[in-house]
């Protein structure tokens, strides 16, 4: 790999985490006043035209695009609590502005003058035109065309649910769960969990500490033995946030209430206009079909299941009682154990997460074409996180720089996730503006005993969160209203997914995966076995998937608003991914982020754009060669580059050369139906 520590940050490329609380304030107050000026400004144009209205607007929007990210931003990854506090009432001050904003009658008299004279509308390019409709949908679905009592109802439905989004993020980021376990009730995990674990003593006894952040989880849910264990952390997961039961409740109703204002009968059917689905019926017929389809693989798969806890069970003279939501993936472990003899611990040896880290950037180095230098001393907001430029691999053109944050720590998100920081644009002076993207996420630390290592599902998830960073270093817009992963809902995964496959290509595992002791490549058969496993579980898993998306439809494609989140989560849960949830009380809504971060109406887009991803890696890096640089240039040009400035349907074509099908997806998880 290429990527070096020679020199600091390219000039012009720094953007400032450093910030106290006060100094999020004072940002706040600047960033409101410029924009009131700007407002002022276009609402006072006697002689409306793009130049005078829609540049200032979306010239505002490009320029406020780093600082405001920035700013909201801290809250996730800051460990300073009152910085975290700011930056979350700076989200919810900067947020209701923005809305109270969109409210203005005279903005939108300005920009729909503009619109509305179709002479200088056909004059302007493709993504300016493209602009001047998003901003006037942008207006209509803001409530301008509705009288002012309800425009003003609308604007306090806004406003209450950004901050009911912002609580319900930040109770799910600052209150982990966590129990204690003795050394036996942990049996079956192995002794690298327990380097440097905390321990506590209870009634005399000496139990570690375990935490429902996804290093503990995921290892105590895929190999603890013991049903009760797992059962325990389940439950410690599913009872966090009970407070955002309510919240969740609250926010449904008030959609429904938008979307009737605004003349819809559901919340679903207003936010899926603007998407590839269009309809809650394309969503609903989609889910259905995949459903039918997943259950002739997800029987199978849970006959097996069921057979091996039965034996387990007789083994240890209990009675059998079901599949749980808690068994599911220890028994896919298992399984997978058993017939491929594949184990997660001895695939671990072979994933030192440096070297996985440096391989999978040279992946995407190669791909599209760059080059990656890792920044000395970088100025960021936790030691831990990296900082690297990105240059063309050819010549001295700079592109942009991103971040990697990869551990965990106390009151950081607690998931994977990608920010685009900074969005590129094209400056008034001819230049261009370079990109910024932060990747965050919670991979297992380095222990006493071994480096930091990964599971290949966390090499998998690092592969697709990059790819959310590439989407937007490569981007290249007029506008940053466009720029990289700004497309539609329900495409936006695609891009990402579709690198996911790369961490099932032998070829490329063999170019990172070595031993961290030893430095010794991953032997041949258990890439070959990895990659037999691939699909096992996988109509059980994706069932999962379509759960999230029906339990998304279930309360927001609803036309009286009449329901009970829990009880659906619970009911559908049990019906769709075919395991019992207990009879234990739970509440896992109240940490399904998602649904109060900006998929509401769109959890199905992960399924949906699978399709796409599929495609994409079957009909052409597959079929071309994987390090085919052309397919690489290829997909830089016609899916990454345009970002959101084109139909996602337009950029599909392009590359693919016909329109999209599902036979690659079913293909690919093992379902070969004409």
């Amino acid at each position: 790999m290429t990527a070096v520590t020679s020199h600091p940050p390219a000039k012009g490329t720094v953007l400032n985490f450093a910030l106290s609380a006060d100094d999020i304030n004072a940002s706040v107050d600047r960033i409101i006043a410029e924009a009131k000026a700007t407002f002022d400004a276009v609402a006072a144009q006697s002689n409306p035209t793009f130049e005078n209205v829609i540049v200032p607007l979306a010239s505002r929007e490009n320029k406020r695009s780093a600082e405001y990210s920035v700013i909201t931003f801290l809250q996730n990854v800051s460990t300073d609590k009152s910085v975290r506090d700011a930056s979350t009432e700076a989200e919810e001050k900067l947020d209701a502005f923005e809305i109270e904003s969109m409210m203005r009658e005279d903005l939108y008299r300005a920009v729909h003058a503009v619109y509305k004279n179709k002479k200088e509308i056909e004059a302007l390019d493709d993504e300016d035109r493209r602009l001047v409709e998003k901003l006037e949908q942008q207006f209509q679905r803001s409530g301008l065309a509705l009288t002012s009592d309800k425009r003003e109802r609308l604007g306090e439905i806004r406003k209450r649910l950004s901050e009911l989004g912002i609580k319900f993020g930040r109770n799910v980021n600052e209150n982990d769960g966590r129990k204690t376990f003795t050394r036996d009730e942990l049996a079956g995990l192995p002794d690298s969990f327990f380097d440097s674990r905390e321990t506590e003593v209870v009634d005399g006894v000496e139990k570690f500490v375990v935490t429902t952040k996804y290093p503990d989880m995921i290892p105590v849910m895929e190999l603890a033995r013991s049903e009760t264990t797992r059962q325990q952390l389940a439950m410690a997961n599913e009872q966090r946030c009970p407070e955002n039961v309510a919240l969740m409740q609250e926010a449904i109703g008030l959609r429904l209430e938008a979307a009737r204002l605004l003349g819809y009968k559901t919340h679903a059917e207003f936010i899926l206009v603007e998407k590839m689905a269009k309809t809650p019926k394309s969503v609903m017929d989609f889910e259905a079909d995949l459903r039918a389809k997943l259950n002739v693989l997800a029987k199978r798969e849970l006959s097996e299941f069921e057979e091996r806890k039965r034996a387990d069970k007789a083994a240890a003279g209990e009675p059998f009682e079901g599949l749980f939501t808690w068994d599911f993936r220890y028994y896919a472990n298992l399984i997978k154990e058993l017939k491929h003899k594949v184990s997660n611990e001895e695939v671990k040896q072979y994933f030192p997460m440096k070297q996985v880290t440096r391989g999978i950037l040279d992946v995407y180095q190669k791909m599209l074409n760059l080059r990656f230098v890792k920044v000395a001393d970088p100025p960021v907001w936790h030691p831990d996180v990296e900082m690297y430029e990105v240059w063309e691999a050819q010549g001295d053109a700079f592109v942009g720089h991103f971040y990697l944050d990869l551990f965990p720590r106390d009151a950081k998100y607690n998931h994977a996730a990608v920010w685009p920081i900074r969005p590129g644009f094209a400056k008034s002076d001819g230049t261009h503006e370079f990109p910024v993207a932060a990747m965050v996420a919670n991979f297992p630390k380095p222990t006493s005993s071994a480096p930091a290592l990964l599971t290949h599902s966390d090499a998998v998830t690092l592969l697709h969160e990059m790819g959310h960073v590439f989407h937007g270093i490569c981007s290249l817009t007029k506008w940053a209203r466009f720029h990289g992963t700004q497309t539609e809902g329900d495409f936006v995964e695609a891009p990402s997914q579709m690198l996911e496959n790369w961490g099932w290509e032998p070829s490329v595992l063999r170019q990172f995966a070595v031993h961290h002791s030893s430095g010794e490549p991953i032997p041949e058969d258990l890439v070959k076995r990895l990659v037999a496993a691939k699909n096992e579980g996988a109509g059980l898993f994706n069932l999962r998937q379509v759960f999230f998306g029906l339990f998304d439809m279930a309360i927001h494609d609803t036309a009286d608003g009449k329901v009970d989140v829990k009880a659906i989560y619970n009911q559908l849960r049990e019906d769709v991914s075919l395991f019992k949830n207990g009879d234990v009380d739970t509440w896992g809504m109240a940490t399904f982020g998602h649904m109060m971060g900006g998929y509401d109406a769109g959890y199905y887009g992960y399924m949906w754009s699978e399709v796409f991803s599929a495609d994409m890696y079957a009909s052409r890096f597959l079929k071309d060669g994987v390090d085919n640089p052309k397919t690489g240039m290829d997909y830089r040009k016609e899916i990454l580059r345009p970002g959101g400035s084109r139909d996602a349907s337009v950029s599909l074509r392009r590359f693919l050369g016909r329109d999209p099908n599902n036979k690659a997806f079913l293909k690919s998880i093992g379902l070969d139906i004409d």
